[in-house]
């Protein structure tokens, strides 16, 4: 299981960006860093640069890998790719469905990730870019999802929406576009409760 997270770890960050390789060039153009662990006191510290709320600042839990790998690997390999990358927003109604899913290995562009491809991001939730699945409800997410000694507790229930997006360090100003784009995306909804969580992603891809 080991080799085969590691593998599929260099195969997805290959992926990302839609490149044969991924060469020191071209993650220096694109503002990536090599892959590294970090302690709360990093993830506060980028978090405060990326414009994102002490409150709702969590860490992706190590074994929400061993969860998505302990799927059907043929049935569901695609869905499994999704879920796997560093950068997405996951954005579930208040059923626990997922409603629209952004993914960085979708987005295209360059030197940034184009999030805003064909203007997806002007309606609230943002028009379809990866594939809709059910293979990670908003239940299992929560299960995966570490709070900060400074998070706040939440109840999903109080919201219409809950957005989670992964973020992290090694993805560098991608993961602050991204944030950028989910916060100013969530403006548009003026009538329902809506609620971003961060999720950092850092140790997760570090450990493989």
């Amino acid at each position: 299981m080991k080799r085969h997270l590691s593998i599929f770890t260099f195969l997805s960050l290959t992926f990302i960006f839609g490149l044969t390789s991924c060469t020191s060039i071209f993650t220096g153009i694109y503002g990536m860093k090599k892959t590294k662990t970090v302690d709360e006191k990093t993830i506060a510290s980028y978090s405060k640069k990326y414009n994102i709320p002490t409150a709702d600042s969590y860490e992706l839990d190590t074994a929400y890998f061993s969860y998505l790998f302990s799927l059907d690997t043929t049935k569901y390999k695609s869905q499994i790719k999704n879920h796997y990358q560093p950068l997405q927003a996951l954005y579930y109604d208040n059923l626990g469905f997922l409603k629209s899913f952004q993914v960085n290995c979708y987005a295209g562009g360059f030197p940034n990730l184009k999030w805003d491809r064909n203007e997806i991001m002007t309606t609230f939730p943002p028009r379809q870019q990866a594939p809709i699945d059910s293979i990670v409800s908003l239940e299992t997410q929560m299960k995966y999802l570490k709070p900060l000694s400074q998070t706040s507790k939440l109840s999903v229930d109080s919201y219409d929406y809950i957005v989670i997006v992964y973020w992290n360090r090694f993805m560098g100003r991608q993961s602050k576009r991204l944030i950028r784009y989910v916060q100013e995306n969530s403006k548009l909804e003026k009538e329902k409760k809506v609620k971003i969580i961060y999720a950092n992603t850092d140790n997760i891809f570090a450990g493989q």
